[in-house]
């Protein structure tokens, strides 16, 4: 896609293969500078580059999840992997859980639960699309979406438990 920005016409797509390019470089192990020798771009813009998208490893990491239909397996996944803080919910256990709480009771619940989450520097969320952006919205670290569907999402969907040990150990080691 082609974007005009004053005078100038930027293709969009050629920024991101460069940074692909450049990510992948770093993956397989040259240095900034020769990335940026390679590619030809100053070293402080893959530095730059990596900042903007660096994660910090061995953090607190909570993990919220719904409307998932393998809860069990997902919190075994947690618990082995030593998350810190859990929340998944089925379908029906998201809707008990609003219809079973006065206003005043929902509201401070939700309140708990918002300030035990900010106590983390990694969040992964797995949900809907509009509840990955909400969620991103409300914190100020590092959020992880794990998209299930768009929203709204009315019945339980299935998450490979291997998917998200897989994403827990990169985020942690």
């Amino acid at each position: 896609m082609l974007l005009r920005i004053g005078e100038k016409i930027v293709n969009r797509q050629k920024i991101h293969q460069t940074v692909d390019r450049i990510l992948e470089l770093r993956r397989n192990g040259l240095s900034q500078q020769e990335v940026a020798q390679q590619v030809g771009v100053d070293r402080t813009f893959v530095s730059r580059l990596e900042t903007i998208g660096e994660i910090r490893k061995g953090g607190r990491v909570a993990l919220i999840g719904f409307p998932l239909k393998n809860c069990e397996e997902i919190y075994a996944v947690a618990r082995q992997e030593g998350i810190d803080y859990c929340l998944l919910l089925s379908e029906q256990e998201r809707w008990d859980f609003v219809q079973t709480k006065s206003g005043i009771e929902l509201f401070n619940t939700i309140m708990e639960i918002i300030a035990n989450v900010r106590k983390h520097d990694i969040v992964i969320i797995i949900g809907s699309n509009m509840r990955i952006k909400l969620i991103e919205a409300m914190l100020d670290k590092a959020v992880i979406g794990v998209q299930i569907g768009e929203s709204p999402i009315a019945e339980d969907k299935y998450v490979k438990p291997e998917d998200i040990r897989s994403l827990i150990r990169q985020l942690r080691f």
